[in-house]
Parts: C-alpha cells; structure tokens; sequence
C-alpha cells in the first residue's frame, strides 16, 4: 500500500495540476491545513531537478502568503477560528506560553519555528493574537520558509537521483522516519515547548 501511495504522488508530480496543488498545500499548510507540502514538493524535484529553484521561490511564496493568513486569522479571527484550529491540534499550553514569549523573542521565534517540524500554522496565528509587527512577521517568514524550501531543493537537486534509489528500496524506514519527525514536532510543542 505505501508503495502504491509512493507511486501514486510521484506520478501526481508531473500532472497538469501538481503546481496548483502545491502552491495550495503550501498555503494552507501555513495557516489551517494539517499537512506539509512536503511529499509532493519533494516528487515534483525528483522528478524534474532542473525545475527544484522555482518550486522552491513558489512553495515560499505560497507558505508566506498563507502565513500572513494564518497572522490574520489569529489578529481578527481568534476567538472563533483561531481557537478552534488550535485546539484541533491539542495544543492550548504550548500556545500559551508561546504567545507570552512573542513580546520579547516575536522575530526569531518565527524565524526558528518555521524551520522545525512545529506546526507553522500554530505559530503565525500565534503572531497575529500577540500583534507582532507584521512587516516583521512578513521578513522572519520570508527568511524561515525560504531556507526551509531552498535547502530541501538544494538536497534533492544535488543528490537527486541517489535520493530517489534510496527512497525506493528504503520507503518504509523512510516514512517512519518522516512520520517519526512530525509526531516529534507536535509532541515538543504540546509537552517541552
């Protein structure tokens, strides 16, 4: 079945439709969406290399431009859309005392969390409720999702065909690793964080 599944988004990659898709993933996954571009994103480079910058430069934007969604709706739209994504995810606590750290440490706080695995979703909206300057939630966003999409093209442009073997004969350690990172993710920001 996870072959199957593998096959089926490699294959979506080169469909007419895969570059809405993932600009739409990448949006969404921003502000609301419980899952990352990141599959399709991957199979898009893999498939095509030469075409991994420009996926990067969309993926960023797209992620940006939901991100400043995700800012709207945690500025306007708390009390009934914002509380109800985060409670979605069971992370009440965490989303406390990361609101509190948002006077002091707002830019790197996004600048680092949009690195990590965290849900990014938690920490625009998270922005928008503590009224984060929005150019810098704009330029941290920018810098964060940037480096996250440019570096993964980098990778898979460098090592693109090896990554592609070892994905194929390794795919289940491979998602178990990627599944393990996710869950870690939400499990640092519900019990650490």
């Amino acid at each position: 079945m996870l072959h199957k599944l593998y096959y089926w988004i490699m294959s979506f990659a080169g469909h007419r439709h895969a570059l809405w898709t993932l600009m739409i993933v990448s949006f969404a996954e921003s502000s609301f969406f419980p899952l990352p571009p990141d599959p399709l994103y991957m199979a898009m480079i893999l498939g095509n290399r030469e075409k991994a910058w420009s996926l990067a430069t969309l993926c960023t934007l797209s992620s940006v431009i939901g991100g400043i969604l995700g800012y709207y709706i945690g500025y306007a739209l708390f009390e009934t859309l914002g509380s109800w994504i985060v409670e979605s995810y069971g992370l009440q606590e965490s989303f406390i005392q990361l609101q509190q750290n948002f006077q002091k440490w707002g830019f790197w706080i996004v600048a680092l969390k949009g690195l990590t695995p965290i849900p990014y979703k938690i920490v625009t909206i998270t922005s928008g409720v503590a009224e984060l300057n929005l150019s810098t939630f704009i330029i941290a966003s920018v810098i964060a999702r940037g480096f996250r999409f440019f570096s993964l093209a980098l990778l898979l442009w460098h090592f693109g065909p090896s990554i592609k073997d070892y994905i194929e004969k390794n795919l289940v350690l491979v998602t178990v690793i990627g599944v393990s990172v996710l869950v870690l993710g939400f499990f640092v920001i519900k019990y650490v964080w």
